[in-house]
């Protein structure tokens, strides 16, 4: 063994390692030799003994971190030992340290700081081009750390389920007609996925499609703990996913989030537009009709309308509608935002009373088919509603997520392998910086 306190030693910084010699070849590449630095790198690793009977030597070339801002060549001549204990089982072992494992060509270091970058959200033919190893050697590195930092979800109080696409629609071949020709099937792909909300907004996992059979099949596979401690399901208006709920969770409240509600609200107000300008002028929509050129105020809250612009909105509408459908739709969707409105102000009884007495008189009153509808899919969906109100539970991140997974897809280019997509999503929503920053705000609140 040598003195590892050198500066050599210091600066490359592998514990258990010494820095022999530096040698600079004619090419420019930097040759690193290293040699042993640890006593117990002696030891057996079956039975823990150390040995003292020296077989013979071993050269390998574990790749590393760049130093200086410089990859080097790293040379580790380190001694294999014979083992003579009747009670071992290992005839001979090498020398292994905790940065450079046995059979290990690539430094743990390395390998934690690929796999990290991965985690970041970098591409991994970007990270490997950067190391300077191979792709399979970033995948390596990823799924060795994904089996460590992606276990079994920890319970929750809160849940959120929403879905996101994994690729583009495609036509496959689907069996023959009678008369020859292939049947085409269209496929939809789509990833349903399970964020904790109550806690640090990391990813569960996902499942495949966004039915009820499959959202049922990952809750049934959850322990018992997990399935109990759920106390409230945030989604979307989806019968699919309140079924599912409903069955494998049956204790567990349902919310909407009323980010889903007020848009289905701005969805009546489009339809409602859309279909009288047909009406009343047989076609589509131009720049010129007040009615297609107002569509964006017609879709924005009344508190973000400049006075000027709620005037031009309003009477551009009254001018130019003489059935007043329009205008009336406009406040059907504020009356539904004044009552989501409520849950920021505490989710008091008798305001929510209020607000959705107001709501659905002023829809009974229009008598707009589209309206009506829009009031018939709130008193569908009134329980779930509620529980939005009392709590002010929303799915905003599960919305973030969303934002994450996409910022993944991007990053790679698309992905072929569910099982690699799903591990490197996982990883970078559930992130330690993540996490600990949100426990911990940089900045005083």
């Amino acid at each position: 063994m040598v003195d590892g306190s050198d500066d050599a030693t210091c600066l490359l910084g592998l514990e258990g390692l010494a820095v022999e010699r530096v040698v600079r070849s004619s090419a420019g590449v930097t040759l690193v030799q290293l040699v042993t630095d640890d006593p117990d790198a002696a030891r057996c690793p079956e039975c823990g003994q150390a040995s003292t009977s020296g077989k013979d030597w071993v050269l390998t070339r574990p790749r590393d971190l760049a130093v200086g801002g410089r990859f080097t060549l790293t040379q580790w001549r380190k001694r294999r030992w014979r083992r003579r204990a009747r009670d071992c089982v290992r005839a001979t072992f090498t020398e292994q340290v905790a940065q450079v494992p046995a059979r290990a060509r690539t430094t743990t270091r390395l390998r934690a700081a690929l796999a990290v970058a991965v985690e970041d959200g970098r591409d991994q033919s970007e990270v490997a081009a950067t190391y300077g190893v191979s792709w399979p050697t970033v995948q390596r590195a990823v799924i060795a750390h994904g089996d460590v930092e992606l276990g079994e979800p920890t319970p929750t109080p809160v849940l959120g389920l929403d879905e996101t696409r994994f690729g583009r629609p495609r036509w496959i071949p689907d069996g023959v007609h009678d008369d020859g020709r292939t049947r085409w099937t269209r496929t939809d792909p789509w990833e349903t996925g399970f964020v904790d909300i109550a806690g640090t907004g990391a990813l569960f996992g996902q499942v495949d499609g966004r039915s009820s059979a499959a959202v049922k099949a990952w809750l049934d596979e959850r322990s018992p703990a997990f399935r109990a401690g759920i106390e409230v399901v945030v989604i979307d208006p989806h019968a699919g996913y309140a079924a599912a709920v409903r069955a494998a969770l049956p204790t567990a409240r349902i919310a909407v989030d009323h980010f889903h509600l007020i848009m289905l609200a701005n969805r009546t107000v489009t339809a409602v537009r859309q279909r009288v300008t047909r009406e009343q002028l047989g076609r589509r929509g131009r720049r010129q009709d007040p009615a297609w050129a107002n569509r964006r105020l017609l879709l924005r809250g009344r508190e973000r309308l400049s006075p000027r612009a709620l005037a031009r909105m309003w009477n551009g509408c009254v001018d130019h509608d003489r059935t007043a459908a329009i205008l009336t739709a406009w406040i059907a969707k504020e009356e539904l935002r004044a009552l989501c409105a409520t849950a920021a102000r505490g989710g008091h009884p008798h305001e929510i009373r209020d607000r959705l007495y107001e709501f659905y008189r002023w829809c009974a009153d229009a008598d707009i088919p589209e309206v009506t509808t829009l009031a018939e899919t709130i008193a569908t969906w009134w329980p779930a509603v509620e529980v939005f109100l009392t709590t002010g539970i929303t799915n905003a991140r599960t919305e973030g997520t969303n934002r994450l997974i996409k910022q993944i897809k991007r990053a790679a280019c698309g992905f072929r392998n569910r099982e690699n997509y799903r591990r490197r999503v996982r990883l970078h929503c559930t992130r330690h910086t993540r996490r600990l920053s949100a426990r911990n705000p940089p900045v005083p609140a």
